[in-house]
Formats: structure tokens, C-alpha cells, sequence
């Protein structure tokens, strides 16, 4: 039976796909993905400004505004004007990604810290949702997001690759859990997410691809794109023990509801 998706985490908007993007859109389509949020978060504001354009020019696409955290240090305060008034406009959905990452530590530890903070009272500011990047640094981004009640808001943590009490404690902040292609590869190194799959509520978790990073196992080393989330809603559906019918119906309804899809 044919399923709609949402891809809840894409990057279009890069040289990647400039030569096929409108295929990549076609196959998206075809695969049954209706509807795609861009992430608009790099290390300067160009990539931010690019992925509004794309969600403005194409149906179905919505965009949301950040700076990544290994770009944290990069960040001038000066930036914040333009980025408040992208975050106003109506193709954009939320705010992000932001976050930590201790795994590459590319900008100083305190630095992401404290642009984290500052993107969600930016989010809070504009009642929009916030898209977290967290790697190997869960005990700080949990202190954070409580502290600043970013779950109020609505507080994805994408690409999710902690542990499943890790999992299970951003369900109890009030937190969603958004699961990538790494759920999909082979090995024991996977086990543990395949694992927090069954610690989230059905109707907290997300799919998406973080194209074009992370393909699942079929292509994985290849280019991601949204047409292959539908591999990771199958994986996902099985570890959390529900058709895929009804896992896909779950996280279309979540990602509409979090982020005002219209």
C-alpha cells in the first residue's frame, strides 16, 4: 500500500543538487514524500537565504533558519536582524538547527552553549519550533533545553544518535525524536538507536533524511535525498512495532501539527 511521508530535516539547497534538484523533487514525489522541510543552517547566512528562496519558489517545501553549532564561533551578532526577519517569513517553519557537538568540537564548547540559548529565546520570541543538533553532549543540551523550556515551544532532537535512556529523557522533557539513515545501518554500533526507537511515544517521533548526509543502508556512502526516507520509515516501523502504514500516518500528523505545515 503507498504511504506518505514527510522528510522533516533536508538540506537542498547546496551544490549538491544543483544539477538534478528538480528530479530530486520528482523522485521525492513519486516515493510518496508530499512535503519537505529545509534546513537553512550553515557557516554564514547565504545558506540560510538560499533555502527560504527554495521553500518560496517550490510547493510543498518549507524552510527553517539557524546556525549550525560547528559554525557557532563563526556567528557575528550583527547577524541577528537578518536572521529574525528570515525566521518571519511564511515559508519558514522553525528555527535551526542549532545546538551542540562535542563529537568535532568546531567551535568552543561555552560559544555553542550560548548561541544554543540564544536561538531558542530567538524561537521563543516568534513562538516557532526548535531543530536540534546534539552530538555527545546530551547531558549539556538537556540542561540547556530545560532551562530554557525549549520543549514549550516544540523541540526536535534530529538526527538522533544518543542512547535510549538518552531518548527516553528528552521524551520526559517534552522533546520529539527524529530519526535519520543511521537507524537503517548494519552493525552492532546501531543497535542502541534501533533500540530508542521502542523508549519514544508514537506520536513523538519524526522521520528524515538530513539529506544529502546519511543515506540509509541501501545507498549508504551515497548522495541521501528525500525519495529514501520511505527505507527509513520501514526500519523505524519495525522497531517500533506498527505497519509502516500506520508509523507513516503517525509521523505525518506529528510533523504538521509541530511545525503548522499549512
Amino acid at each position: 500500500m503507498p504511504i506518505t511521508l514527510i522528510d522533516s530535516h533536508a538540506h537542498l539547497d547546496g551544490p549538491d543538487f544543483d544539477d538534478d534538484r528538480q528530479q530530486v523533487l520528482a523522485r521525492a514525489r513519486d516515493a510518496g514524500v508530499a512535503e519537505i522541510i529545509l534546513i537553512g543552517a550553515g557557516g554564514d547566512l547565504d545558506t540560510a537565504r538560499r533555502t527560504v528562496e527554495l521553500a518560496e519558489r517550490e510547493d510543498k517545501l518549507y524552510a527553517t533558519v539557524g546556525v549550525h553549532p560547528h559554525d557557532a564561533a563563526k556567528m557575528e551578532d550583527s547577524w541577528w536582524p537578518e536572521l529574525e526577519a528570515l525566521a518571519r517569513r511564511r515559508c519558514v517553519v522553525g528555527i535551526g538547527e542549532t545546538g551542540l557537538d562535542y563529537y568535532y568540537d568546531h567551535s568552543p564548547r561555552d560559544v555553542q552553549q550560548q548561541r544554543f540559548g540564544e536561538f531558542i529565546e530567538l524561537a521563543r520570541k516568534l513562538q516557532k519550533p526548535v531543530i536540534c543538533h546534539i552530538r555527545d553532549a546530551h547531558h549539556d543540551a538537556k540542561a540547556i533545553i530545560e532551562k530554557h523550556a525549549a520543549a514549550n515551544l516544540g523541540c526536535v532532537i534530529h538526527c538522533f544518535t544518543g542512547t535510549p535512556a538518552d531518548a527516553a529523557d528528552y521524551v520526559d522533557l517534552g522533546c520529539y525524536i527524529s530519526f535519520s539513515g543511521i537507524v537503517t545501518f548494519k552493525g552492532k554500533k546501531s543497535d542502541p538507536l534501533r533500540d530508542a526507537v521502542r523508549r519514544v511515544p508514537l506520536d513523538r517521533i519524526l522521520v528524515e533524511t538530513d539529506c544529502p548526509y546519511l543515506a540509509p543502508q541501501p545507498w549508504r556512502g551515497k548522495r541521501n535525498e528525500p525519495a529514501y526516507v520511505v527505507h527509513t520509515a520501514e526500519v523505524v516501523a519495525k522497531q517500533a512495532g506498527v505497519p509502516v502504514t500506520e508509523l507513516a500516518a503517525a509521523t505525518v500528523a506529528t510533523t504538521r501539527t509541530l511545525f503548522a505545515l499549512t
